[in-house]
């Protein structure tokens, strides 16, 4: 309309003002005492289980209580600040996490220590307000959607000394703005994690689920998936490469649900091709920088993944592909949306374009109503397949979740020795796998020393992401790319010799 103007407007992040759930403080047992808030904060603690998001979160709640001048302890006894960052997979995970407070809170109770316990993850999600009507003395429990909120929460707890809960849905939010220049080499977003490794680095692309398969708590305490932008997941791993980061590991709990929330809707082979094409150098188109990812899903899974990861130079040769089941009936039972087949042509198509290529996966064994006979079919896949890796479990009734609810529940003996067959034939295969590379000169990223002979000798993966153990200086070979010689195979790691100017060999599987 006549003086009217557009504008384009980019939308990077979101500002979301919370009202946090107060409890006000009950006594303690004990000495009958109501804890106040410490007069200051300088010291945290951090205990961590769980999967790869957990540990990424630890690290980004480590960089915000860095950046209010905190400093890790060494242990809990030196710490104003403990925090227990959970996982809720395994069953009995409330259980130890209240083993695990009790110490604290008896010394808490005794009033011979003014601390602040905090509970984050899964658990925390999972609980909420249960927990601090359980353990009165606690005084913060956030679920990993407010790990970038733990600074406004500890505030408000220091301001009113009253018990916090935050676990109601929001917005997970970058914490910067994803197009703005790095300053300094310091790493400004996603709240800065405090990254354990300088060599390898957790880069979260995607959070939550929306699967809500029958067994798993994930979407429940997790939320909803929420892709980052492209544009701010390739400015984190730019400044690691900066900064001299050699890998990063693509996280997410269905990452090959990336995108589809977004508008346009993206994809995660996109995100690889635009990550690889923006971090090789454009004179030579070397990368020396190494991309991973976990965890896909069978359901979502893509040709166009698997090309990406056939032919581009900086994505790993990797693929970690959960099946879960090798019978259909007990796959439509866990609703994951495949079949034996299904899943079996995702595998021959990786072969086909990636034949020296890992393939990693997860097995549940004792779910609800799984026959001997589906239990064998499970057997014939593994026999299949012969993964690299194989993450075993027995099935565990979750809280809020269906299959936990239904009748036809294995018995645990039945589950044990499941297990144990399926981990024997596991081990096996990881052997053989292994064996592979005896004789083969295989690239090698250096990332530590080798634990039991530190001043000698080094540690580092291949590109398929096997364990190589072989003799080297650390401070001359950290960070490195090494060809080495594999002189032996063992089931989870290779020893080898380092053989410098040496061309790495690639085979058939």
């Amino acid at each position: 309309t006549q003086g009217s103007r557009w504008h384009l407007v980019q939308v990077v992040d979101l500002q979301v003002v919370h009202d946090f759930a107060m409890t006000k403080r009950p006594k303690l047992k004990g000495l009958g005492i109501t804890p106040m808030p410490p007069l200051s904060l300088d010291k945290y603690w951090i205990q961590t289980t769980g999967c790869q998001m957990n540990v990424a979160d630890s690290e980004r709640l480590e960089g915000v209580l860095q950046s209010r001048g905190m400093t890790s302890a060494e242990s809990s006894d030196q710490a104003d600040l403990i925090l227990f960052n959970t996982c809720t997979i395994r069953d009995h995970a409330e259980q130890k996490l209240y083993d695990a407070l009790g110490p604290h809170v008896r010394l808490k109770e005794s009033g011979k220590k003014n601390v602040v316990l905090a509970v984050a993850g899964c658990v925390a999600q999972q609980e909420g307000q249960a927990l601090i009507k359980r353990i009165p003395a606690l005084d913060l429990v956030l679920g990993p959607q407010y790990v970038p909120r733990i600074s406004t929460l500890l505030d408000q707890y220091l301001e009113t000394g009253q018990q916090l809960v935050a676990t109601d849905p929001t917005l997970y939010t970058e914490g910067a703005d994803p197009t703005m220049e790095y300053n300094g080499g310091s790493d400004t977003q996603v709240n800065a994690p405090k990254r354990e490794s300088e060599i390898t680095a957790w880069v979260n692309i995607i959070y939550g689920c929306n699967e809500h398969c029958t067994y798993c708590v994930v979407p429940n305490v997790r939320g909803m998936e929420q892709s980052r932008s492209m544009e701010s997941i390739l400015m984190e791993v730019l400044d690691l490469q900066k900064r001299g980061y050699k890998e990063v590991t693509l996280l997410g709990q269905n990452i090959d649900a990336y995108g589809r929330d977004q508008t346009p809707k993206r994809t995660f082979a996109q995100l690889l091709q635009y990550l690889d094409s923006h971090i090789r150098n454009e004179d030579t188109g070397d990368a020396n920088f190494r991309i991973r990812y976990v965890t896909s899903h069978p359901r979502y899974f893509s040709d166009k993944v698997i090309d990406a990861v056939a032919n581009l130079p900086s994505v790993m040769e990797c693929f970690h592909v959960p099946f879960q089941s090798g019978d259909d009936a007990v796959l439509r039972g866990m609703r994951r949306g495949y079949t034996h087949d299904s899943y079996m042509r995702i595998i021959q198509k990786i072969r086909k374009a990636a034949p020296d290529a890992s393939i990693c996966g997860d097995v549940i064994v004792g779910f609800p109503g799984e026959t001997e006979e589906a239990f064998e079919r499970t057997l014939e896949l593994m026999e299949i397949v012969h993964f690299d890796n194989l993450n075993t479990f027995a099935y565990s009734p979750r809280p809020n979740t269906e299959a936990a609810l239904w009748e036809n529940q294995v018995p645990e003996d039945v589950k044990a020795d499941r297990l144990q067959r399926v981990q024997r034939l596991a081990v096996q295969h990881a052997m053989e796998r292994s064996e592979r590379y005896a004789g083969r000169v295989v690239e090698v990223l250096v990332e530590g020393v080798n634990p039991r002979r530190p001043l000698h000798a080094v540690r580092g993966k291949t590109r398929q992401g096997r364990a190589v153990f072989f003799d080297g200086d650390i401070q001359e070979l950290e960070g490195q790319f090494c060809q080495v010689h594999i002189d032996e195979a063992s089931t989870w790691s290779l020893m080898g010799t380092h053989v410098p100017n040496h061309e790495a060999i690639a085979i058939d599987a």
